[in-house]
């Protein structure tokens, strides 16, 4: 079984965000933010009833309901990093990034508007 995302050090969290927002990113920041801001989402809508996909940094299982063992569950977001971290940071809303296309769901309880900004 692979181990839970932790959320990340606010210090690191921060100086990725700056880089992230003045556009120095690297690939280091995005998946440092990435893996806390799903750890937070892991944390505050705990469940095995939809999977969240931020390839190719990582996926959770979110928000109670019926478990999945095997395949591809039932509900399954996808989405980028750079999307991840706006919806994470307010910077974009669950409906502006779904009617953009920017966010792919399928199936029950994928709608996060509940759940974000983080």
């Amino acid at each position: 079984m692979p181990a839970r995302l932790k959320p990340a050090a606010a210090a690191a969290v921060a100086d990725a965000l700056d880089r992230v927002r003045n556009g120095e990113q690297a690939k280091a920041d995005l998946r440092l933010l990435t893996k806390h801001f799903l750890a937070l989402l892991e944390e505050r809508a705990p469940g095995k009833s939809v999977e969240v996909r931020v390839p190719p940094y990582a996926a959770v299982q979110v928000i109670d309901g019926v478990r999945h063992t095997r395949g591809t569950p039932p509900a399954v977001i996808e989405t980028d990093a750079a999307t991840w971290i706006a919806l994470a940071t307010a910077e974009l809303t669950w409906a502006e990034a779904v009617d953009s296309a920017r966010v792919r769901a399928s199936g029950e309880r994928t709608d996060l508007s509940v759940h974000l900004p983080l």
